[in-house]
């Protein structure tokens, strides 16, 4: 029977660990730009830069 206390124990302090770190992610704004991520993959890169090590011809 202990055991089962033990248990609802542990869970509900995962729960409330797992709300902590979801309120947390929202707080800080990891979650304002849903639309550009999914077509990052769509947008030009900026040009490679060139090295300015390479010898000369």
């Amino acid at each position: 029977m202990y055991i089962i206390f033990f248990m609802i124990g542990i869970s509900l302090l995962m729960a409330l660990t797992f709300l902590g770190a979801f309120l947390w992610s929202m707080k800080t704004g990891q979650h304002d730009d849903l639309y550009t991520p999914s077509i990052r993959i769509l947008l030009d890169d900026a040009e490679p830069t060139t090295s300015t090590n390479t010898p000369d011809k």
